[in-house]
C-alpha cells in the first residue's frame, strides 16, 4: 500500500521518497514531520550510512500544498517550525544526504534540496524560489543556502523574480554538485550513494560539521529571520489573493496589504 512518504534502509543507505506524484509531491503537514522525523531518528545509528532524499514521479516537489479555496487558512507559525525542523535535520545530521533532483524542486522542495549536502539534478530539472509569486518570502533557510552557495546577486534574482533555473545553470552556478543526463540519472544517484555508504564515517561527520560551520554559522539567525518575517507575511491579504491566484491559475494583484 502506497503512502505519502516512503522510508527503507538497505545496505547503509536510508531512503526517504516523497510520495504524490499526482499533485508533484506538494508537501502536506504529515509528510513534512516524517522527514523530520526520518533525519533525526537516524543521527547516530551506525545502520545508517547516507541518507537519499528523493521525489516519486516527475517532480522532486513543488512545495507546500497549495489545494483548495482558501489555502492561506492552512498555514501559520507552524508550517516554518516545520520547515525549518526539516532544514535542521538536514544540516545538523551526522552523516551525508543527497538530494536526487529528478524534475522540478520549487518553493520549500528547493530550499530543502539546499540544504542537502550533495545534489544530484538530472538536466531536465529546474529549481524555482516561488516565494514571491505568492507574496512571500522564502523561507527553510533558503536566504542563507542560496547566498552562500551562488552569491547574493543570484540570490536575490532567484529569490525576488522567482526565476525558474535550469538544472544545467545551477550546476554551472554551484547550486548543485551533480549534473546528469536524463538516461543516466539513476545510475549516477545509486553510484553516489554507494560510494558514501561505504566511505569512513567519522570523516565525513567531522567534514561536514566544519564545512556547514564555515559557510553556513549564520544558519540558525537565518531561520529566525525567515520565521518572523514570514509569519508576519501570511497574515497578509497580499499572500492570501496570491494563493488563490496561483489556485486559480491568474496573475495576482498585489496591493501591498
Amino acid at each position: 500500500m502506497e503512502t505519502d512518504l516512503d522510508v527503507s534502509l538497505a545496505d547503509g543507505v536510508l531512503r526517504i521518497t516523497m510520495n504524490r506524484p499526482a499533485t508533484l509531491n506538494a508537501l502536506t503537514p504529515a509528510m513534512s514531520d516524517g522527514i523530520a522525523a526520518a533525519l533525526e531518528d537516524a543521527t547516530g545509528r551506525d545502520d545508517v550510512r547516507v541518507v537519499l532524499l528523493a521525489g516519486a514521479g516527475s517532480a522532486f516537489s513543488s512545495g507546500a500544498d497549495l489545494s483548495g479555496a482558501d489555502p492561506h487558512r492552512n498555514f501559520d507559525v507552524t508550517s516554518l517550525d516545520r520547515a525549518n525542523r526539516i532544514t535542521r535535520g538536514l544540516t545538523t545530521l551526522d552523516k551525508p544526504v543527497v538530494a536526487a533532483v529528478n524534475g522540478m524542486a520549487a518553493g520549500v522542495g528547493c530550499s530543502m534540496v539546499l540544504a542537502c549536502d550533495l545534489a544530484v539534478a538530472k538536466r531536465s530539472a529546474a529549481f524555482l524560489l516561488a516565494f514571491a509569486r505568492i507574496g512571500l518570502m522564502p523561507d527553510g533557510g533558503a536566504t542563507a543556502t542560496v547566498a552562500a552557495s551562488v552569491g547574493r546577486a543570484r540570490a536575490m534574482r532567484m529569490a525576488l523574480l522567482g526565476e525558474a533555473l535550469p538544472a544545467a545553470d545551477a550546476y554551472d552556478a554551484g547550486l548543485v554538485s551533480h549534473l546528469a543526463e536524463d538516461d543516466d540519472f539513476d545510475d549516477k544517484v545509486e553510484t553516489l550513494v554507494a560510494r558514501l555508504a561505504a566511505g569512513p564515517p567519522l570523516s565525513y561527520a567531522a567534514t561536514k560539521k566544519a564545512v556547514n560551520a564555515a559557510t553556513l554559522g549564520h544558519l540558525h539567525d537565518a531561520l529566525e529571520r525567515e520565521r518572523l518575517g514570514q509569519s508576519a507575511l501570511l497574515r497578509t491579504a497580499d499572500v492570501a489573493e496570491g494563493m488563490r491566484a496561483f489556485g486559480e491559475r491568474r496573475r495576482p494583484e498585489f496591493t501591498g496589504r
